[in-house]
């Protein structure tokens, strides 16, 4: 098993030194969901939510996220994304809503924070939206599904 990279010697927190990897494109892949009554749902899709179209303001705060993300997690780089799309997926049957977040960047370090971010903050934003209707809304499985360039390579998840 690999060590944790970012403490040091003497177990202080740092930013991993990256300034001797090779640039190289960087994608990573990262999905998770909302969980939400069939009522909810509905209301979501039928665009009924005063504060307007849920899924595209969630988009646009998914996209904004991925592009803060070192600003919300401390030891990450900031990156200077080439590509974030981000797709939301409708299963009216299992009442829920996937979101997938996809990222890119030419660098010496992955993406898959940026990923996450996005997708965290995207299904937030559709809970925030939601609430007014729906508090028990559940927010579950935000993974990492796959990781593409640098050292380590090719990475899917199982």
């Amino acid at each position: 098993m690999s060590e944790f990279t970012h403490f040091d010697d003497q177990g202080q927190a740092h930013m991993v030194d990256v300034g001797e990897k090779s640039e190289t494109r960087r994608i990573a892949r990262a999905a998770g969901i909302i969980r939400m009554q069939p009522a909810t749902l509905a209301l979501l899709l039928a665009g009924g939510n005063k504060k307007g179209d849920v899924l595209g303001v969630a988009r646009i705060a998914a996209i904004q996220a991925s592009k803060r993300t070192a600003e919300l997690i401390p030891l990450c780089h900031p990156l200077p994304l080439t590509r974030v799309a981000v797709e939301f997926k409708v299963d009216r049957e299992k009442a829920l809503v996937e979101c997938e977040a996809t990222t890119e960047t030419v660098g010496r370090t992955g993406v898959e924070m940026e990923a996450l971010t996005a997708v965290s903050v995207g299904l937030l934003t559709i809970y925030d939206m939601c609430k007014a209707v729906e508090k028990g809304m559940r927010i579950e499985n935000v993974r990492l599904l796959e990781k593409q360039g640098g050292k380590s390579g090719h990475w899917a998840a199982a």
